[in-house]
C-alpha cells in the first residue's frame, strides 16, 4: 500500500520526529548539536514558526511545532538540508544523514499539547541520556531547561505553555515539574510518536471507537474531520485579503470596518471564522497577515479557521456566492 501524503497546513500543531539513516547517530558531539539548535532558532524566528517542545538525542530529534506562515515541509527542508551539508563538511563524510522522510503527526492541541510537551521533554530520561528529573535541568539539548529557567536559549513559546499550569509563575513552575514527575511513573506503554485510534484514545478518554481516526493525526472525531476537510480544500490564490474581507462582510451584512472590533457578536465571530478559513486554507494568505487584519493572534486564526471550515461546508449559499464573485 502506498504511504499517505503528509497533512501540511500552517496553523496545525505537528509532532516532528527526525532519525538518522539506518538509525545511525546524527550528532557526533556538542558542536553538531549546537549547530542544529542555532539553525532551528534562526528558522523559528524567520518563519514565525512556534515551538512548544524539543529534544535532541544521539540518533533522533523530537520537535513540537506550529508553522503559522509557510509549510512544515519547507521549514524542515531548510533545517535538515543545511545541517546535513554542514555536518558532512565538518566530519569529511558523504552521503545521506537522515532517513528519507521525517515523520510528522498532526495533533489536536486542545487535547494533547501538554501530554506532548511532557513526552518530548522526558525523552532524555527514558533514553538514559540523563539519570532523573534533576539531571534533566542540566541537559543542554532539551526545551525543559528553558521552562525551568536554566537556559538563555529561548526556542519555546513558554508564555503559552506555562500559564496552562497556573497563572502565577512560581505555581506554574511547581505544577510543571510535578506533571513531569507523574509522567515518569505512568505505565501506559503507548508512545506519543504516532497517530490513529489506539494512541489517540490512550491519552483522551472522551474518544469513542466509532469516531473518525487517521494514522497521520493524533486526535479523533470532529478534529480529524476538520483536518481532512482542510487538507482537501482546493487552493485558489486569486483573491487578496482585503477583497475577501469585503466580500465576507457584505455577505454577512456587516460593515468591513466592524471586523476590526474586538467583540463577540455572533455575526462578527462567524464572519471572522470564515475569513480565517478561506484566507489561510483556500487562498494561501499567511496567517500572520490575517491575524494583523482581524486583531487576532496567529494561534487564534488557526482555531477560527477550523470553525470556519465547518461553517463553510454547511453554507451552500455562501459557496455559490463566492464561486460567482466577479474579481
Amino acid at each position: 500500500m502506498p504511504r499517505q501524503s503528509r497533512i501540511d497546513i500552517p496553523g496545525l500543531l505537528q509532532h516532528v520526529i527526525v532519525r538518522g539513516v539506518a538509525r545511525s547517530d546524527i550528532f557526533w558531539g556538542d558542536e553538531d548539536r549546537e549547530d542544529f539548535v542555532q539553525r532551528l532558532s534562526l528558522l523559528l524566528a524567520e518563519t514565525h514558526t512556534h515551538c512548544y517542545a524539543w529534544t535532541l538525542l544521539d540518533n533522533h530529534v523530537h520537535l513540537l511545532l506550529m508553522p503559522t506562515e509557510q509549510s512544515l515541509a519547507l521549514f524542515m527542508r531548510r533545517l535538515l538540508t543545511g545541517y546535513a551539508v554542514a555536518f558532512n563538511l565538518r566530519h569529511k563524510r558523504a552521503g545521506h544523514l537522515f532517513q528519507n522522510r521525517y515523520k510528522s503527526i498532526v495533533c489536536d492541541d486542545e487535547a494533547y499539547l501538554l501530554e506532548l510537551v511532557r513526552y518530548i521533554h522526558l525523552n532524555p530520561v527514558r533514553a538514559g541520556a540523563v539519570d532523573d528529573l534533576s539531571d534533566l535541568a542540566n541537559y543542554l539539548w532539551c526545551g525543559h531547561r528553558q521552562l525551568v529557567g536554566e537556559s538563555t536559549l529561548q526556542l519555546i513559546k513558554a508564555d503559552v505553555i506555562m500559564p496552562l499550569f497556573a497563572k502565577r509563575k512560581k505555581a506554574a513552575f511547581v505544577r510543571y515539574l510535578q506533571f513531569l514527575s507523574e509522567g515518569l511513573q505512568l505505565k501506559k506503554g503507548i508512545k506519543l510518536s504516532s497517530g490513529g485510534r489506539r494512541v489517540s484514545q490512550a491519552y483522551n478518554g472522551l474518544l469513542l471507537d466509532n469516531d473518525l481516526y487517521d494514522d497521520r493525526v493524533l486526535g479523533g472525531g470532529d478534529f480529524v474531520e476538520q483536518v481532512l476537510g482542510a487538507a482537501q480544500t482546493d487552493v485558489d490564490a486569486t483573491m487578496t485579503l482585503n477583497q475577501l474581507v469585503t466580500k465576507l462582510a457584505d455577505y454577512c451584512n456587516i460593515a468591513a470596518e466592524e471586523l476590526l472590533w474586538s467583540c463577540k457578536l455572533p455575526a462578527n465571530v462567524r464572519a471572522k471564522a470564515l475569513i480565517c478559513f478561506l484566507a489561510t486554507r483556500h487562498h494561501r494568505i499567511a496567517g500572520v497577515d490575517v491575524a494583523k487584519r482581524l486583531g487576532y493572534s496567529t494561534s487564534a486564526v488557526s482555531r477560527a479557521a477550523l470553525r470556519g471550515m465547518k461553517l463553510f461546508k454547511e453554507d451552500r449559499v455562501l459557496q455559490g456566492f463566492l464561486k460567482n464573485v466577479d474579481l
